[in-house]
């Protein structure tokens, strides 16, 4: 990222021009409420195919919580030994211009668009629990007038995620036959709707307070958890995208049809050095075998956001946010997101 003001076409609106910004910074590893405090900072310069960003809302989304606990601790050969490299946290943003680099011709400042700073490195220098970010144009798109900016942000990881696994990987449509572990969450209450606007039929796994909210959903049938062990049925899935990952995955393969897909779609439970990633680790070896098992990738496009987008402005599917939280009080909502209770998404405004 460039730190020349030569890059920054001047906000035309006579906008905020502090060279100073609030963001919420993480200083080591633990829980929420003791590594993350809202701070000032170097408010960023866009690079050349790069757009400064007045933010409005973020979401908390699982590589916040696992970059602030540093939990596996094989992680932090990824994030920093003793701290985060990038130490401001968050992906997905919704807001509006407020400059653009030079290379930069399709937005200008005044526009409100949502997108993602996610690269798959963590190596962002400026996140997006901030008053202002920097983001790739080519990961942004116009916000639709008929989502918040709330609605925006909440989509975008949660929502990408979903949709690349029900939609390409899973290849969910009429006929097909869905299984959702985890489908309250995030990622599952997307999945859920999407599964259904391409006609699969939809079984969603969830705890007893949440069943209705599921069935609400439009899922077809819903397991509970808390009395029922899915794996132990006799039903038999097309598809299995696994949010939860707390069973043995060749325990989970054994419900797919013959050349079903699972798709691992969670680090898991656990603790200490390595948690539960050996766990990912069999599950993606089971591919050299004969189960079709694949991930999701939750690297946003325009043209996948565009989709999402065109999904949630006709009503198919609906952004299910269960709190939002001020920019201030974000380790609270990082806490929250950490509980795994979540019913669908975390939000945190500017």
């Amino acid at each position: 990222m460039s730190a020349s003001a030569n890059a920054i076409t001047p906000d035309a609106s006579g906008g905020d021009q502090r060279t100073m910004m609030r963001a919420i910074v993480q200083r080591g590893y633990g829980p929420p409420g003791d590594v993350l405090r809202l701070d000032e900072i170097d408010r960023p310069a866009p690079g050349d195919d790069e757009v400064l960003l007045r933010m409005r809302a973020s979401s908390v989304n699982t590589p916040d919580w696992l970059a602030v606990t540093g939990v596996p601790y094989v992680l932090r050969l990824q994030f920093g030994i003793r701290g985060p490299s990038a130490p401001v946290r968050g992906s997905d943003v919704a807001g509006i211009v407020q400059s653009v680099g030079k290379n930069v011709t399709d937005f200008r400042p005044g526009d409100e668009v949502f997108g993602s700073l996610w690269d798959n490195s963590a190596k962002s220098p400026v996140g997006a629990f901030a008053e202002y970010t920097v983001a790739p144009a080519s990961r942004l798109i116009a916000k639709p007038a008929a989502l918040s900016f709330e609605e925006a942000a909440a989509a975008v990881m949660s929502g990408v995620t979903a949709l690349l696994a029900i939609r390409d990987v899973g290849r969910a449509g009429p006929g097909r036959r869905v299984l959702i572990n985890g489908a309250s969450g995030g990622v599952g209450t997307f999945a859920v709707q999407i599964a259904k606007t391409l006609g699969a039929h939809v079984t969603g796994v969830c705890s007893t307070r949440n069943v209705e909210f599921v069935q609400a959903l439009g899922a077809d049938d819903v397991i509970d958890y808390t009395r029922t062990d899915y794996t132990r049925g006799t039903r038999r899935y097309d598809v299995i995208l696994d949010n939860v990952l707390n069973h043995p995955p060749a325990r989970t393969a054994q419900l797919l049809t013959a050349g079903g897909t699972l798709i691992p779609n969670s680090v898991g439970p656990g603790r200490g050095l390595f948690g539960s990633l050996p766990r990912i680790a069999r599950a993606k070896m089971m591919r050299w075998g004969s189960t079709d098992v694949r991930t999701a990738s939750c690297l946003p496009t325009r043209q996948t956001l565009d989709d999402l987008a065109a999904l949630l402005v006709s009503g198919d599917v609906k952004v299910i946010i269960e709190k939002s939280y001020p920019l201030a009080e974000a380790a609270r909502a990082v806490a929250h997101m950490l509980a795994h209770h979540a019913r669908g998404n975390i939000v945190i405004t500017m």
